[in-house]
């Protein structure tokens, strides 16, 4: 996931909730957000308004964006007239706190490399300044942009994979990555055409995954345009492979996915989408990553365990890291290309 920025916005998703959720502007407003920040571990919250002055506790069934994990005081480290953290203070403290909440949280079991990463919600300069020194730790499903996608049911509870549903497109981002989703008739890197699910039972090898991936994805895609000669628009079908660390939290899940043959190490962006129209509805079994995601105005970083912005691969071998391989121009090719 691509969440580099600079100032206020940290790695950890602060910005976006600091200045709203954690006091904002006085008002009828205020009441609705102290309600959503006096939230406890296993409650949720949600928000539709992008300033997040709506934000209130949800059933954690239904649609949220912020799952509480727990809650951390720092006054010790930060007594009464501490100066407000800068970006790299607040880095520092979530990582000291919420890391170890969210691996609490879930017993031990969260995917390094799955669905949903570390977040925080911190008081902002106002309540600092009247000596609140509470911060509350999260899980959060987010786009590579760190912008935050709706989550159904307790992370607790769901497969952590990180996938997408089919016919969701992905665009190409910054430094060879693969950005957040978007309309297929917007420039991406991949379209995504189907969901395969490993079964139960030890690490399945890298080299096994892709064998069977190899098939499964052929015939999934065939399906999914009708037939359509990819060689022809030079294009192939590619998939993702899960790590062992995913593995050995329960992750089984596993995108195919269609892009354009890569110009060497680098992806290639390409337009509109290659579904058979004529084909039969599908079924979206995996949210909450279904739709595209909404600009932000503001970028608000990357989960803690984010592995973007790292350089293509050297090694020609499948990863799980987000970087590209060199795949053939067959169709289906054997290559790995995980979001």
């Amino acid at each position: 996931m691509v969440g580099a920025f600079l100032g206020a916005f940290v790695l950890l998703m602060l910005s976006a909730f600091t200045s709203v959720l954690a006091g904002g502007p006085l008002g009828s407003k205020r009441e609705l957000v102290n309600a959503a920040y006096q939230a406890n571990a296993g409650e949720c919250l949600n928000w539709e308004k992008k300033d997040l002055s709506d934000a209130q506790k949800v059933d954690c069934g239904a649609a949220h964006r912020f799952e509480v994990t727990g809650t951390a005081d720092i006054t010790a480290a930060y007594p009464k007239d501490a100066p407000f953290p800068n970006a790299d203070a607040w880095e520092k403290i979530s990582q000291e706190h919420c890391a170890s909440a969210a691996s609490s949280y879930m017993s031990g079991k969260l995917d390094p490399d799955g669905k949903y990463g570390v977040s925080t919600l911190n008081p902002d300069e106002h309540r600092w300044s009247e000596n609140y020194r509470q911060i509350r730790c999260g899980l959060q499903v987010t786009a590579p942009s760190g912008a935050a996608l709706p989550s159904f049911g307790s992370a607790k509870t769901q497969d952590q994979s990180n996938v997408y549903d089919p016919a969701v497109c992905v665009a190409l981002g910054e430094n060879n990555t693969v950005g957040d989703p978007v309309g297929c008739d917007q420039p991406h890197a991949f379209e995504i055409v189907g969901v395969v699910q490993h079964p139960e039972g030890e690490f399945m090898p890298i080299e096994k995954q892709d064998s069977a991936m190899s098939e499964k994805c052929a015939a999934i895609a065939a399906d999914y345009t009708g037939g359509a000669d990819l060689k022809a628009k030079n294009l192939l079908v590619t998939w993702d492979t899960r790590s062992e660390k995913s593995w050995a939290v329960g992750s089984r899940k596993a995108n195919c996915k269609i892009g354009a043959v890569p110009q060497g190490n680098n992806l290639v962006a390409w337009k509109d989408s290659v579904r058979n129209p004529n084909g039969a509805p599908l079924t979206t079994a995996n949210p909450p990553q279904t739709t595209s995601v909404k600009p932000q105005d503001e970028p608000t970083g990357a989960p803690l365990h984010s592995e973007s912005g790292k350089p293509p691969s050297e090694s020609g071998k499948p990863s799980d890291s987000g970087k590209p391989d060199k795949p053939s121009s067959s169709s289906p090719t054997t290559t790995t290309e995980p979001r």
